[in-house]
């Protein structure tokens, strides 16, 4: 190499080795013989420069002219080096250290956690779950039973009418109990009305029944229960009032002693609760007549101003063990009778059942932490249908995955109905008038939208961005028209119950220091999948509004929310790779903004972990380094530092190579950085091969790639680079745990000690190349401080241990680790006290070497 030299050949005069072992009067003498050498040393300087002078006397002109030719070109020699070592010291900077704007620097420490993270919820080992593509809409299940997975909207059109005595039996059988019904129940005896309180399909329903029929049963007062309709559904239509006129009206009579269940609807717009007086008049009616009511609403901040009120209370959803049990039983009882079953077998058909139940696969395949009554009516249908031979197992886990589907079919289905029609009674010329409540109709399926792409963020992150999708949709539904944003109508308490979310006490990173913060997740792992397929698969239309929306989450500054953005939006290109390419991945692969370049790799990835469109991923990323603009290689080298990009290491590594030689160098940064990022995998042997080749390719930009990944190796962390959630640093039976904030080359250094000797060559050309050698000492200081912490714990320690012997291997090797030891030592800002040195001296040097080494310095 043409501008190779020995880094610390010039240390005859460097100091010996820290802690020699000394007394102070040996110290004083050989610091006297030192000083007279000097002396000794200037006095020959002197007679030489003025033997020169008179030398140069008799020298011709011509000699004289040569000799400062010679010197002007030593001189651009030493300045062409210092600006190699300039450019060099460019290349190994930050790839993201000069972003510009607002935002400030990505922290990819913190964006690597969130990966994580996030691609656990979207799990592609388990592609029968996640973006399931079969739906089992029907089983035939024996001769005698057909189940109907979309059975929850069997009565969403049932109207007035007597609930038959039969159903209140069966109800008695079933139900479930929730946690704290006696008070429920009893509050209904004292107020005669009850406002019942709760998100829809948690059995609010079922529950608000089984208070009517214990209630009127108690007060029938030997009625006959069969010739009398005890509990009556009222059409929610008429409302309130219309249930208090029937009660005070002259053939009100009839009504002594039921009970009414009402179900209110208050999430359409410009539907208006009742007030208080109202449900006061409706009590007194009851009370006159002896009956009771029950009005069922959903949690929401329309329905707050009820459940606040003295006649409302929340019902709490019934435990799922015990409504899957209770379920199950009841299927296999009813089966079992058909089939003449006895009771030994039909408790070893319940066993079976709750153990098949309990199987992680099925498990698993349902997704959800808490069943509702339909949802456990449903598995247990499907369990009891496989005991008895009547469904196959691939058919029973088609029917577990359909339940997550179904709840985000139900969630979406018809939003924006009432939005599409035009108001009751509006003339044809007024039909074009601004709509009200777009951002009140749209708000709960933003938030679950939100919740599906950032799940795991903070309760906040979630709500901005929540509200964020809210004004896209209603710009999206009303464009002639520019929305209403209600700055006060936020219900958290509402969202969780209608998202079936839960939150949970954890910690976000803030400018790289963990803070307290409440996270907000789905209860369930199959939702998030469920969601995201629903809305790309079933709703076209609402597409361009989320586009736009993802788009402003990659410009989010957070970790938390940028990088969970591009992990879902990579789930949508797998549903869609063409729309998702053409109107997300490429526009943002062409930005300026690096963190825009990162999400439209990390997206790219994260369609690649799919075996489906990874030959796809690799040919378009072909493509980028071959031809693309330096934005899209750019972005193609982060992709390819995941190691999904191309077909193989091998494959990998020559494109990287690729990008960083190309336009002399331009991008050696970022495809340097993603060589290291590479070193985490299993062929990290590999790539220091490939690194080894480089830095003696006869061209240099190759070059400098090699050297610069090799600096990189010593300057980036564990977890800026750890990005599998395979190896997650959270699992304490990892190599990597503990090691996050460890130098890479050090914790492989500990880990996988076949790899020092490679890398400790590495590190030896960059310290002897003469452009590289200021970056990589600087490199050699960080990694020695990280022996120990400030407190004096071990940090680093075992790492150094087994890279410095191998890094000072001789006499030349070991005098310039002695003279970087003394420079710590005598650094006025970050002084490296003595013993510390003297220790890390002794593990670079073995005891016969170091004694050889202590007699040659005298």
């Amino acid at each position: 190499m043409s501008d190779d030299e020995q880094a610390g050949g010039a240390a005859d005069d460097a100091p010996e080795q820290p802690g020699a072992g000394r007394s102070s009067d040996d110290g004083k003498k050989a610091g006297d013989d030192r000083k007279a050498g000097d002396d000794r040393k200037q006095d020959r300087g002197r007679q030489d420069r003025d033997d020169r002078a008179r030398d140069g006397d008799d020298k011709s002109d011509e000699e004289k002219s040569a000799e400062d030719e010679e010197a002007e070109k030593e001189k651009e020699r030493e300045k062409e080096r210092e600006r190699a070592a300039g450019r060099f010291k460019e290349r190994t900077r930050d790839p993201l250290a000069d972003e510009q704007g607002e935002e400030g620097p990505t922290d990819l420490a913190a964006a690597a956690r969130t990966r994580r993270a996030t691609r656990q919820l979207f799990d592609v080992r388990r592609d029968l779950i996640s973006f399931a593509h079969s739906r089992l809409q029907s089983a035939h299940i024996g001769d005698n039973f057909n189940l109907l997975l979309g059975s929850r909207q069997a009565g969403a059109g049932m109207r007035s009418g007597p609930v038959p005595e039969e159903e209140l039996r069966r109800l008695r059988r079933v139900h479930v109990e929730p946690e704290g019904y006696v008070r429920l129940r009893t509050a209904l005896r004292a107020r005669r009305l009850l406002v019942l309180g709760a998100a829809p399909g948690t059995g609010r329903t079922s529950t608000a029944l089984s208070l009517l029929d214990e209630v009127t049963t108690s007060t029938a007062d030997g009625t006959d229960a069969e010739s009398v309709a005890r509990v009556r559904r009222v059409d929610s239509d008429g409302g309130i009032r219309q249930l208090a006129e029937t009660l005070d009206s002259e053939g009100g009579d009839a009504w002594r002693g039921t009970g009414h269940l009402l179900e209110l609807s208050l999430a359409r717009p410009g539907v208006l609760p009742p007030d208080e007086m109202d449900l006061d008049e409706l009590a007194a009616a009851l009370a006159r007549r002896e009956a009771f009511a029950v009005v069922v609403v959903a949690v929401g901040s329309a329905a707050n101003p009820l459940l606040a009120g003295r006649y409302g209370m929340l019902c709490p959803p019934a435990p799922t063990e015990e409504l899957l049990a209770t379920r199950l039983r009841e299927q296999l009882q009813e089966r079992a009778a058909d089939a003449r079953v006895d009771d030994t077998s039909l408790d070893d058909l319940l066993a079976r059942a709750e153990d098949l139940a309990a199987r992680a696969e099925v498990d698993d395949a349902v997704g959800l932490k808490d069943l509702r009554p339909a949802e456990a009516e449903l598995l247990a249908s499907l369990l009891a249908g496989h005991v008895l031979g009547d469904v196959s197992y691939e058919e029973l886990l088609s029917g577990c995955r359909s339940i997550a589907a179904e709840q985000a079919q139900e969630w979406f289905a018809g939003v924006d109905r009432a939005l599409a029609a035009p108001p009751e009674g509006a003339e044809r010329a007024d039909r074009g008038a601004a709509r009200p409540g777009t951002a009140t109709l749209f708000h709960p399926v933003a938030f679950r939208i939100a919740l599906a792409v950032l799940g795991g963020a903070s309760h906040s992150a979630v709500a901005t961005a929540a509200h964020l999708l809210t004004w896209e949709l209603s710009v999206q539904s009303d464009p002639d028209h520019t929305p209403a944003r209600p700055l006060f109508c936020d219900d958290p308490e509402a969202d969780v119950a209608l998202s079936r979310a839960e939150l949970t006490d954890g910690k976000v990173e803030v400018a790289g220091h963990d803070v307290p913060a409440r996270l907000i997740w789905y209860r369930g792992a199959a939702l998030p999948s469920a969601v995201l397929t629903e809305l790309w698969d079933r709703h076209f239309p609402v597409r361009a509004p989320v586009v736009r929306w993802l788009r402003l989450l990659a410009d989010d500054p957070r970790s938390q929310v940028w990088m969970r953005a591009a992990v879902a939006a990579g789930e949508l290109c797998v549903r869609d790779f063409d729309h998702g390419y053409t109107e997300l991945v490429r526009p943002l692969a062409e930005s300026t903004a690096n963190r825009r370049l990162i999400f439209a790799a990390t997206t790219l990835d994260q369609a690649a972990s799919h075996a489906s469109h990874r030959k796809a991923v690799h040919r378009l990323i072909g493509d980028w380094v071959k031809r693309g603009t330096p934005s899209q290689r750019w972005s193609a080298a982060w992709a390819l530092g995941y190691g999904n990009a191309a077909a193989s290491m091998d494959a990998t590594l020559d494109a990287l190579a690729r990008i960083g030689a190309r336009d002399e160098g331009e991008l050696v940064s970022v495809a340097s950085h993603n060589v290291v990022r590479l070193l985490v995998l299993p062929d990290a042997a590999e790539v220091l091969a490939r690194m080894a080749e480089w830095t003696h390719h006869k061209r240099e930009p190759y070059q400098d790639l090699g050297l610069a990944a090799t600096v990189r190796l010593a300057l980036t962390t564990v977890d800026e680079l750890l990005m599998d959630p395979d190896a997650p640093l959270d699992d304490c039976d990892s190599p990597w745990a503990d090691r996050g904030d460890w130098p890479l080359v050090l914790a492989l250094a500990a880990i996988r000690p076949e790899l020092v000797e490679a890398m400790a060559d590495l590190m030896w050309t960059a310290l002897n190349t003469a452009r590289s050698k200021d970056v990589a000492m600087d490199a050699l200081e960080e990694l020695l401080r990280s022996a120990v912490r400030k407190d004096g714990s071990e940090w680093t320690r075992p790492g150094l241990a087994a890279l410095l012997p191998a890094l000072a291997t001789d006499e030349q090797d070991r005098r310039r680790l002695d003279w970087l030891l003394r420079r710590m030592m005598n650094d006025p800002e970050k002084p490296l006290p003595e013993p510390k040195a003297r220790d890390l001296w002794f593990l670079a040097v073995p005891a016969p070497e170091r004694t050889r080494q202590e007699e040659r310095h005298g």
